[in-house]
């Protein structure tokens, strides 16, 4: 996992030319501050960017917005005609593609989702070690509750500020928060149930951002009934 902050112990690396007396006192600064390269080595002593993770949820936040955006063109261009349909099928898929949209939304995977959902389970294993059946049903009823709710609300947050709607937040939060919760629980608490019974840690963030991919295209194809 890469880190952005932090780096290898300072000033070691020059003790094999230094005097015996230098080594010796370098020696008891080292015994009196165990913690210090402990720290930077497992992360302790300063914040530790989930890089991978970030990255993972990034990739496959664009593939997804990339998959449901053909399918919605798809879908209605299907609806309004079939003839030349097979021709120009291509060029009716890649154009007119929203490339804004499709960043916007890998900017959440990679500076929010990612992020905040590996710490999120970190977490959630850290305070809920052991692997039992009860545990796994408080980790589900947990990410429903904390998760579900956070994630809902913060990309509603993230497309209204980008579109420049954010006065229109509130709003958006009333008509549309609890029924996208609601929906989203018949999705996500078996596919949550999954991803905490044998999904290991390092690959929940991938695995969770692959279901968003299905549930997306799935939510698009019933809106568009």
């Amino acid at each position: 996992m890469g880190s952005l902050f932090g780096g290898a112990g300072g000033g070691h690396g020059g003790l094999w030319w230094r005097p015996f007396e230098s080594q010796k006192r370098q020696g008891r600064r080292r015994s009196s501050k165990p913690s210090d390269s402990v720290d930077r080595t497992n992360g302790g002593g300063g914040y530790r960017f989930p890089l991978k993770q970030a990255l993972t949820a990034g990739s496959l936040a664009f593939a997804g917005d990339t998959i449901a955006q053909l399918s919605e063109r798809y879908r209605k261009r299907n609806a309004l005609s079939d003839s030349g349909f097979s021709k120009d099928i291509m060029w009716m898929l890649c154009s007119n593609h929203d490339w804004l949209r499709a960043l916007r939304m890998a900017s959440y995977g990679f500076l929010l989702y990612g992020p905040g959902s590996y710490a999120w389970y970190q977490y959630l294993d850290h305070a809920l070690p052991k692997q039992t059946v009860e545990n796994l049903l408080l980790k589900v009823l947990l990410n429903q509750i904390v998760l579900g709710p956070s994630v809902v609300a913060i990309v509603f947050a993230w497309n209204n500020i980008w579109l420049g709607k954010f006065s229109e937040l509130p709003n958006k939060y009333q008509k549309d928060a609890i029924p996208t919760l609601i929906t989203g629980y018949k999705f996500w608490i078996p596919v949550s149930a999954l991803n905490f019974w044998v999904v290991p840690l390092q690959a929940r963030v991938a695995f969770m951002s692959m279901g968003s991919i299905f549930w997306n295209f799935c939510l698009s194809a019933t809106m568009s009934k």
